[in-house]
């Protein structure tokens, strides 16, 4: 098996276990809206041909802002090779659900919208075309990660394989004089974060980059590093569906890696409520050896002039954890609406196979994507997925994403920035304290918001 798709296969059986789950995360999912309109809801040509498209349109409505320049570029030149119009709106950070349930109200709703989770699906599943089948479904090369309803119907499927954890500028720690390869728990990475902070005027560059609590950069703690937390915690108690309440046995570990990297950063925690600093363009700039983010990184990385970088876990001082992987899992999955034309639903269909299988077009959508389930497509260079894949072939355990079952996800996750950004004005035990209800008590308080 070629190392592509060795990494792969590693992140999809990452990730089977959890699209099994019944998750409760509503992120990129909103109430059901008022759009009724019935259009002809039959199944598209499976031929992936263009057939009965001649008429028809394409508006993805895209889950992922980093991508909106790739995706523009993308519908320019299907429409220059295939005379078809592309809209691709791009909802902001945060607002994926509102944004959705706005557009499908409208009279020309999205024909691609994103359903990543089993709450997205029980959400949007009458929106959503059984993609069973389809020309677009026969071009994947695992049906791991596909998510369907409770009839069987296939309501969506993943385009992007993903994996997150905290990214590592390895010259810059060998030149304060430290092996990556040595860093295998919290215990070593702390010493090793620990030194270059306090030798950050000496060396030119700082341990971590900022770690802003403003809406640009708080899901990076709120959303991700809180994983190690619900991960373990999964772990243990065996969850098969999302739980209506959690213990946080796990709490006091997320605190240990918050911690380290707040304190051991380029910003101090008085600067993080406000932000405005751009943790990507520092860990660019080499003004920090670590940074906090995932593999959609890569590129830019790369582009950069940075090609000496690395992912490890989220070390936290959990016992075995020397055995730890990356986070790896998606919750970008393609629907198809099932409410606009026909001729808008093959159109559809016609141009998500041309995307998976035209080679520029889909080397585009690697590189900005990472790994993409589908036989046809390009194959990722990306650095960070191949660390994936070299920690699940060293017999390490791959943390998968989750975090996908936060409850009312935007709602739990303002809450628990505020709860941060209070105990980063005045760090105590108080302050702390509030942070665990915030993620606990929070979590029981939005299970029944949207479970009453």
């Amino acid at each position: 098996m070629s190392k592509s798709r060795r990494i792969l296969a590693m992140a999809l059986s990452a990730t089977m276990g959890l699209t099994m789950l019944a998750g409760c995360n509503n992120s990129g999912t909103s109430s059901t809206p008022n759009n009724t309109s019935s259009g002809n809801q039959s199944t598209p040509n499976n031929s992936g041909n263009s057939g009965d498209a001649s008429n028809g349109k394409v508006y993805w409505l895209n889950f992922k802002p980093e991508a909106d320049g790739t995706l523009q570029e993308i519908a320019k030149t299907y429409k220059d090779q295939k005379g078809v119009d592309v809209k691709v709106v791009t909802a902001a950070s945060g607002s994926y659900s509102q944004t959705l349930t706005a557009e499908m109200d409208k009279s020309n709703p999205p024909t691609i919208f994103n359903v990543g989770n089993a709450l997205g699906v029980k959400d949007w599943k009458d929106f959503a075309l059984d993609l069973k089948g389809t020309a677009i479904a026969n071009e994947l090369n695992s049906d791991a990660s596909n998510l369907y309803d409770e009839t069987g119907k296939l309501v969506s499927i993943p385009y992007a394989m993903e994996c997150y954890g905290i990214i590592v500028n390895k010259d810059l720690v060998e030149q304060a004089g430290h092996n990556v390869a040595d860093i295998k728990n919290f215990e070593t990475l702390k010493t090793v974060v620990e030194d270059i902070h306090s030798r950050a005027s000496e060396l030119g560059f700082d341990a971590f980059t900022s770690c802003d609590m403003d809406s640009s950069s708080s899901w990076r703690f709120t959303g991700h590093m809180i994983n190690l937390e619900y991960f373990y915690e999964q772990k243990d108690n065996h969850w098969t569906e999302c739980p209506a309440t959690i213990s946080g046995d796990y709490v006091d570990k997320f605190k240990n890696l918050y911690d380290l990297c707040v304190d051991n950063s380029i910003s101090t925690r008085a600067e993080l409520a406000t932000g405005g600093h751009d943790p990507s363009q520092q860990f660019k700039d080499k003004k920090a050896a670590f940074t906090v983010q995932g593999s959609w990184e890569y590129s830019g990385i790369v582009e950069a002039g940075l090609t000496n970088v690395t992912m490890i876990p989220y070390y936290c001082g959990v016992e075995g954890e020397e055995k730890a992987g990356l986070n790896s899992g998606t919750e970008n999955c393609w629907a198809i609406n099932s409410k606009v034309s026909e001729a808008d639903q093959q159109a559809t269909m016609d141009f998500l196979v041309w995307c998976v299988t035209d080679p520029d077009t889909s080397a585009k959508l690697v590189k900005e994507f990472g790994a993409m389930p589908y036989k046809s497509a390009a194959a990722s260079e990306n650095a960070f997925l191949a660390a994936a894949n070299d920690y699940a072939n060293d017999g390490c355990y791959t943390m998968n994403w989750a975090t996908n079952f936060q409850p009312n996800v935007d709602e739990y996750r303002n809450v628990f920035v505020s709860a941060l950004n209070a105990y980063n004005a005045n760090p105590s035990d108080t302050t702390w304290e509030a942070v665990k209800t915030a993620i606990v008590a929070g979590w029981a308080t939005q299970y029944n918001a949207i479970n009453s």
